[in-house]
């Protein structure tokens, strides 16, 4: 089939710059009999970041749900996972976050790691102004070390011994999916499936795909991109073909797919507008922790003047048996939803059949 390249403004003015800017026992290899959470009550924090002392207000928010011992109970191998999805800190997770989440995890005999699979960067998959896609190992390697780098990620990776992973390449391990919405079948990274924590440590913002990019949208980026190409516009397409709205079904799937559990979102510097690139930075100076995934996202987006009914993420993670449903179902500790809540500039919400229209990237 001929595909057509579109240039990078194109591709950024028209919402498309969404996809850059886009129980404890082991991972058994090939199945997961995964169990949807127990209507009970979750635990979210909210921590205040005061003075710019980002990584004292994880430790406060990580405190508030009963300390490590009680956000990690029962795990022992866990993987950061932030969301560097390109070169370019203004949109990415902060290194303070993760760093005080591995001095923690380690502090308390955990053994830690730092995953990612970054969507682009430039002079690998972006060049002369146009994107494309690829799933050739050489260019996914290079661009993810690249982004690592420059993210400084390299850097805190050293200072603390903690291995960095590249889920875009290296042994992969197909994980079956009961009912899933988009996919029966996903491959992941080896790594994935060794783990017994996987902690989504996102950067608040809004997503003109998904409404809110957090800790669910995060695992957009284990997607490997050796497989699913990089920017993942072949796993949308096939979403796209069951009827996934925005992108949640390959969010839903892909949460499912892996030993979910601590959420730690990064909300010191939030992103309004069209994010998860083209929007305005809000100083919120918040951290927002759970146990349970969709719970904190679920409190992050009311914070974020956004009612968690508008995000068909969390739609769709409740048609698949998960909790909680509602804000009443959340015990939520430290500040009050209240006290700081600001109304957010709305993305431009774009279709992935009106952005598959104009997507066409050349490929490498």
């Amino acid at each position: 089939m001929a595909r057509r390249h579109l240039s990078r403004r194109r591709f950024l003015e028209t919402g498309v710059g969404a996809a850059l800017a886009t129980a404890a026992t082991p991972l058994a290899a090939g199945a997961l009999p995964w169990v949807a959470d127990p209507p009970s009550r979750s635990v979210v924090s909210i921590a205040r970041v005061r003075n710019g002392q980002i990584g004292r207000a994880v430790e406060e928010a990580i405190d508030l749900l009963g300390g490590i011992e009680t956000a990690a109970r029962g795990k022992e191998r866990v993987m950061l996972k932030p969301n560097l999805v390109a070169e370019l800190p203004i949109f990415t997770t902060k290194p303070e976050v993760v760093e005080t989440l591995a001095r923690l995890m380690k502090a308390s005999g955990r053994e830690v790691l730092i995953g990612e699979g970054s969507a682009a960067a430039g002079g690998f998959n972006v060049l002369n102004a146009q994107t494309f896609r690829t799933k050739k190992r050489e260019i996914l390697d290079g661009m993810q070390q690249h982004v690592f780098d420059k993210l400084g990620y390299s850097d805190l990776a050293r200072s603390l011994h903690v291995p960095l992973v590249n889920l875009h390449s290296g042994e992969m391990v197909d994980v079956s999916l009961t009912d899933g919405l988009a996919f029966e079948t996903l491959t992941l990274h080896r790594s994935l499936t060794d783990i017994d924590l996987l902690c989504s440590v996102p950067m608040m913002k809004t997503h003109t795909l998904a409404t809110v990019s957090l800790a669910m949208k995060n695992l957009i980026g284990l997607y490997p991109g050796t497989v699913y190409y990089s920017v993942r516009s072949w796993m949308h397409d096939r979403a796209h073909e069951k009827g996934s709205p925005g992108v949640a079904y390959e969010i839903v799937d892909m949460v499912r797919a892996n030993r979910t559990g601590l959420a730690v979102i990064d909300g010191s510097s939030a992103m309004q507008g069209n994010g998860p690139t083209m929007g305005t930075l809000v100083d919120m100076n918040l951290i927002v922790a759970g146990t349970n995934p969709l719970a904190a996202d679920m409190v992050a987006t009311t914070l974020m003047g956004i009612d968690p009914e508008e995000v068909p993420t969390f739609t769709c993670a409740h048609l698949a048996g998960m909790h909680p449903r509602t804000l009443d179902e959340i015990e939520i500790r430290g500040h009050r939803i209240e006290e700081s809540r600001r109304t957010f500039v709305r993305p431009q919400v774009v279709p992935w059949a009106s952005i598959n229209k104009l997507w066409g990237v050349k490929e490498l």
